[in-house]
């Protein structure tokens, strides 16, 4: 039997044992032997890590298995499309999920391409080869690639996504995709311009980002005309305030200028060269200020709210309500906070009916749904052709993807008394969306 050499710790253990001993990484017990190591903070948040990834791999496996139960039962969905079936599951995927429509989607996506096109990255995935955000980022640069190109580079990628920081990962596989699609520019360019859209992201403080993903050339352009105009404005405010400023004013950062600058151009500018109907389009907003704050009475503390935005400080709402003629203002009971009703019983909403329809709901009436009640449709909950009534109780704004799967998505919807609309899903699955206000109830006065 091989001698076990005596180290220093005079234990029966090896130096390097005593070395690990006293530095508290094991123990060692005489009469057991080794004790395992003990697992200090960062092991535990490593472990923590590594079971999010295992889950992962299964939720993305779990979230495919369900697109393809619903393609295979359409009828489930309302037996449309395949178009209509997804769109319907994003909504149930969304809603029980408690996420956005655009990030069920997603994961739906993502799932797909996982399972079917990059099963070796859902492997690894599986045993925490790699991270979520590794799998992701692959997915995604991957996905729009052409599908032989994508199936060569996955080797290599996964390779890089196991061996990688994210931000290393994500630099070094848009270094091979660019290897290996540089003959292609012009083409994907072309498709990738066809993908520009502008989004909103509200940051609090009643402050929002304008993110246009446009051609590379046009963003410039627009950055370098917007600083020249702002360069303009600034020296011009400079010199009209040489001397001293007035009291109480701030010279504007050269950044506030180009923002100032931005807005009045997208929102007041005119353009020649866009089409007659186009040129005198202003934008209209929805504000809602309470009565006795616009007056100015002291001890009012309500907000003024802006549809699709939120509350916005009482000072603007007045400057709003007072000057600008696109904004429509809907001035709140003192007492009830909300307006009176109107009622009509033809099929047409009348224009009071719309935007107290509107006003009400603030936005969407599907489940998880943002958009703006004022770029929605007015839909009769239960269909005039049904029996039902054009009233404030039988009609709620939808946006066109919500109109369309209500009425062909395979999902039920009710209307409630406290003016919410009950969704009930293809699955059986009940989600309420309630509007944003309230309208007040009134009793006949007592004789």
């Amino acid at each position: 039997m091989e001698e076990v050499g005596v180290g220093e710790s005079g234990t029966g253990a090896s130096d390097a044992d005593a070395f690990l001993y006293e530095h508290d990484v094991c123990e060692w017990d005489g009469e057991a032997g080794w004790v395992p190591p003990r697992p200090d903070a960062v092991a535990l948040v490593l472990e923590a890590a590594d079971l999010e990834a295992v889950l992962a791999a299964q939720r993305f496996a779990r979230v495919d298995d369900l697109r393809l139960e619903a393609l295979d039962d359409v009828t489930r969905f309302g037996g449309g499309s395949r178009e209509l079936v997804m769109r319907s599951l994003r909504l149930e995927l969304a809603s029980a999920l408690r996420v956005t429509e655009s990030a069920a989607g997603m994961m739906l996506a993502r799932a797909e391409s996982l399972v079917h096109s990059y099963p070796s990255v859902l492997e690894s995935l599986s045993h925490a080869g790699v991270t979520v955000r590794h799998a992701e980022i692959l997915v995604d640069d991957l996905d729009v690639l052409d599908p032989d190109l994508a199936a060569r580079l996955v080797g290599r990628a996964l390779g890089l996504a196991e061996s990688l920081p994210v931000g290393s990962f994500r630099r070094a596989l848009r270094r091979l995709i660019d290897r290996e699609t540089a003959p292609t520019l012009t083409e994907r360019h072309e498709a990738a311009v066809r993908g520009r859209r502008i989004v909103v992201e509200p940051v609090g403080d009643s402050m929002a980002w304008v993110h246009a993903l446009v051609p590379s050339v046009e963003a410039h352009a627009i950055y370098t005309r917007v600083t020249q105009q702002a360069v303009v404005i600034r020296d011009h405010d400079r010199g009209s305030t040489r001397g001293g400023s007035p009291e109480g004013s701030g010279e504007r950062s050269l950044d506030e200028i180009r923002a100032d600058v931005f807005c009045d151009l997208l929102i007041d500018g005119v353009v020649a060269q866009h089409p007659e109907g186009a040129r005198g389009i202003q934008a209209t907003v929805v504000v809602t200020v309470p009565a006795l704050a616009l007056l100015g009475v002291e001890g009012v503390t309500d907000p003024a709210e802006v549809e699709g935005v939120g509350p916005i400080p009482i000072e603007t709402a007045r400057q709003l309500a007072g000057n600008a003629s696109g904004w429509m203002r809907v001035l709140t009971h003192p007492e009830t906070g909300a307006v009176v009703s109107v009622g009509r019983t033809r099929y047409r909403p009348p224009p009071e009916l719309v935007k107290l329809v509107k006003w009400r709901a603030d936005r969407c009436m599907g489940p998880g749904c943002g958009k703006p009640a004022s770029q929605c449709q007015i839909d009769h909950t239960i269909a005039w052709e049904h029996g039902g009534e054009t009233s404030v109780t039988n009609t709620a704004p939808l946006c066109q993807g919500h109109h369309t799967v209500k009425h062909h998505g395979g999902w039920q919807i009710t209307h409630l008394d406290d003016g919410s609309l009950e969704w009930v899903s293809p699955h059986g699955r009940r989600y309420v969306v309630q509007p944003e206000r309230h309208l007040p109830t009134f009793y006949p006065h007592a004789a």
